[in-house]
């Protein structure tokens, strides 16, 4: 096992996302954290290959970069720092960077030293999450750092952080320290102050998710052992269900929330659909459904008109029906456990770590390919489409490739 997650999953309510335009993906999963494209147009063929329009090398990490209007920012590690870059989305170059001395990722991890979170931005400032639990807030125009925070995590999980932040009503929400020992965790995004933590449950490798019951808003996420749901505004426990990971898995994944529905997965646990209600102060989750046979471990499943796609963690691509659970259709993709699937419209994007990436048709009938390229290796990041082409990260470096000729 080398790195732990590199995955989430969800679906974030209208009002509590960050604020985006049609095209950006201003956090981990884009701006509602689905891995939904919006406003983003498949070409009408896709062509035979990609071209490359810039490439440039900023340093190591499977983390996603955020795309805001014509900038984007990179979260890497370099020369033994942590690196915060903003790049022009055009061309690469770069505007500005924020760095600080950190150790990379030790033990099984080393071969994955650089960061694994995902930046968010969001309200003029951008907030990374380091290896080894630093948490900063950058100001997304300058580069000045704003606030940071070294101590967020002093023990974390084994194979070291991967929740990505989410941002929502001025709060930085995070998962910190590690299995034993750790918490949910909100800190005000403009001071850095804390300003609630729930330890009911240590901490693994999954991101957390915003979801509206009924007039409440509240956080959902996979925690080491369990699935819970807290209060947004003060981190209160509502509902918990237990969800221990099996034999040498991970919760890693965060949770699809559809309306009132939270669907979760785990390698060992299958996946899985709650439906989750309020009586009065109180909240419940029930089952509605589970599939034993499918389960992700570090890829993310996407959820496309009431089907959900994902790659398991012996790399099949699978298709899901959403209402009742029952596999549809599954293809061998190849590698292991790790990839992403990408909703771009009128198709869907499936990535593996060995830079193949495959172009299908978001269908429950049968796996159907429309086009496949070579992007680069090391390909752990999410792709990012944008009017541009596709945003591509490998290993160290970072490419734009356009469908045009």
């Amino acid at each position: 096992m080398k790195l732990c997650s590199i995955l989430a999953l969800t679906s974030v309510v209208a009002g509590m996302t960050v604020s985006a335009r049609a095209q950006d993906w201003p956090q981990w999963r884009g701006p509602n954290r689905d891995a939904r494209a919006a406003g983003f147009r498949s070409p009408a063929t896709w062509p035979a290959e990609l071209k490359e329009k810039w490439k440039v090398a900023v340093g190591d990490g499977v983390a996603t970069p955020a795309l805001v209007g014509d900038k984007l920012y990179v979260f890497t590690r370099q020369e033994g720092y942590e690196v915060l870059r903003c790049l022009n989305a055009a061309d690469g170059k770069e505007l500005w960077q924020d760095k600080y001395e950190a150790q990379g990722a030790t033990g099984p991890s080393q071969g994955f030293s650089g960061p694994r979170s995902s930046p968010a931005v969001a309200d003029g400032k951008v907030v990374t999450y380091g290896v080894r639990g630093t948490l900063s807030c950058t100001d997304a125009a300058t580069g000045k750092n704003l606030w940071r925070k070294e101590d967020s995590a002093a023990k974390p999980p084994r194979f070291f952080t991967s929740c990505s932040p989410l941002i929502a009503d001025g709060r930085c929400i995070i998962q910190i320290g590690g299995e034993d020992g750790g918490a949910i965790a909100a800190y005000a995004l403009a001071t850095g102050d804390e300003l609630w933590r729930w330890a009911g449950d240590g901490s693994a490798y999954a991101s957390p998710a915003a979801m509206r019951v009924g007039d409440a808003k509240t956080l959902v996420t996979l925690t080491a052992r369990k699935i819970v749901g807290v209060g947004l505004a003060d981190g209160k426990l509502l509902w918990e269900l237990p969800f221990v990971a099996q034999g040498r898995a991970y919760n890693a994944a965060t949770p699809i929330v559809e309306g009132a529905t939270v669907i979760i997965s785990g390698a060992g646990r299958g996946t899985r659909a709650f439906a989750v209600a309020r009586d009065g102060d109180s909240f419940a989750a029930k089952e509605l459904w589970a599939n034993p046979d499918m389960a992700v471990q570090f890829d993310t499943p996407v959820l496309k008109d009431q089907l959900l796609y994902g790659i398991t963690q012996n790399g099949d691509l699978f298709c899901l029906d959403a209402r009742d659970g029952k596999t549809l259709w599954t293809t061998k993709l190849g590698g292991r456990g790790f990839g992403s699937v990408v909703d771009a419209g009128s198709a869907l994007l499936a990535l593996t770590p060995q830079g193949e990436m495959v172009v299908f048709e978001p269908t429950g009938k049968e796996f159907k390919k429309l086009a496949g390229y070579k992007v680069g290796t090391d390909t752990y990041a999410y792709p990012i489409p944008a009017s541009g082409g596709i945003y591509i990260k490998d290993k160290d470096s970072l490419a734009l490739l356009s469908f045009a000729p």
